[in-house]
């Protein structure tokens, strides 16, 4: 028997200020993304906004139903978009943000597990990283150089 040691290595901003310029930009448009996101359930509103290789820029908010399986993730809305839109772009670079509406929201906030799992396709799928930048409402901006290092021993399409 042996250990396995897994290692995770982030980069944090202490807040939006200190982004890059072309991040916060990217990080702007999933703030807007975010405000009109269709929570009406959960009061939980989240934004995504993706770069692609070729320049195009493709946001998603999420989307609840009363039926609650039913809906989809901010992260999923805009990646799904983006596959069906420009099927051969990669995703370069993903901002995300999201937050409660019944409660200030000051810690960053990663994707959850389906949306991870989403990510990492696109990522296998095109043989290169995506940097992922996210946040709360306010507050530290967490950066991920790879959604590998937020998944690490994922289930990609090898094991099949």
């Amino acid at each position: 028997m042996r250990d396995i040691k897994i290692e995770s290595t982030l980069t944090v901003y202490e807040d939006y200020n200190e982004l890059p310029k072309d991040v916060a930009s990217l990080m702007d448009q999933a703030i807007d993304a975010r405000l009109k996101a269709y929570a009406p359930y959960s009061k939980f509103l989240v934004g995504a906004a993706i770069l692609l290789d070729n320049g195009e820029i493709i946001t998603g908010n999420n989307q609840e139903n009363a039926s609650y399986p039913s809906g989809l993730c901010a992260e999923r809305t805009a990646i799904y978009y983006a596959g069906s839109k420009y099927p051969n772009a990669k995703i370069v670079t993903m901002a995300l943000t999201a937050g409660s509406q019944k409660q200030p929201t000051n810690s960053p906030i990663p994707p959850c597990g389906a949306c991870r799992q989403a990510i990492s396709e696109y990522e296998v799928k095109q043989e290169a990283p995506i940097e992922i930048y996210f946040m709360g409402t306010s507050g530290k901006v967490v950066k991920s150089k790879s959604l590998a290092i937020l998944l690490p021993l994922g289930f990609d399409k090898s094991f099949l």
